[in-house]
């Protein structure tokens, strides 16, 4: 049986209810659905309002349904400059092991490349093992030395200095 065909592009606006709703699976799979509190509004304004701050890839299939994503962001490294962050990568789950999520990365990978990223990063969580084996088959470094540190919008709402 032959897989389907599906094509790698830029998301455009239009995409932004099928990326939100990616959104929205990856966070229940990821058990925590009431984090996810970024309307398709502010999503849409986001990345394509006058100051964008994310750039996303979109696999579509043939009949133009987009079934996944990977959305990322230009952040800088003291120490190496420019890299690349992915935020998300996903792929609608009855579309899994269809190469998708190794496509959307291997193209971002391509554009972190062409404009001379010193490093394409992003984040798992250490309980993920489909995709912690998924990002190790494909040479990436899991670094265990780091931690993540975050100020909630509540934190910064209440901060008075």
């Amino acid at each position: 049986m032959s897989q389907p065909a599906f094509s790698i592009r830029w998301s455009t606006p239009a995409d932004m209810p099928a990326v939100h709703a990616l959104i929205h699976e990856l966070a229940t799979y990821e058990k925590a659905p009431e984090e996810h509190t970024c309307t398709l509004e502010q999503l849409t304004e986001d990345g394509f309002g006058p100051n964008p701050v994310f750039e996303c890839l979109v696999a579509e299939m043939p009949d133009k349904s987009v079934v996944g994503m990977a959305l990322f962001y230009t952040k800088y490294s003291t120490w190496k400059g420019k890299c690349i962050f992915l935020d998300d990568l996903m792929v609608h789950e009855p579309y899994r092991s269809l190469g998708i999520g190794k496509a959307l990365l291997h193209e971002l990978m391509r554009l972190a490349r062409d404009r001379k990223a010193q490093r394409l990063e992003w984040q798992v969580l250490d309980w993920n093992e489909p995709a912690i084996g998924f990002y190790r088959a494909l040479g990436a470094e899991l670094d265990p030395t780091w931690i993540n540190c975050k100020l909630t919008f509540k934190q910064l709402q209440d901060f008075r200095g």
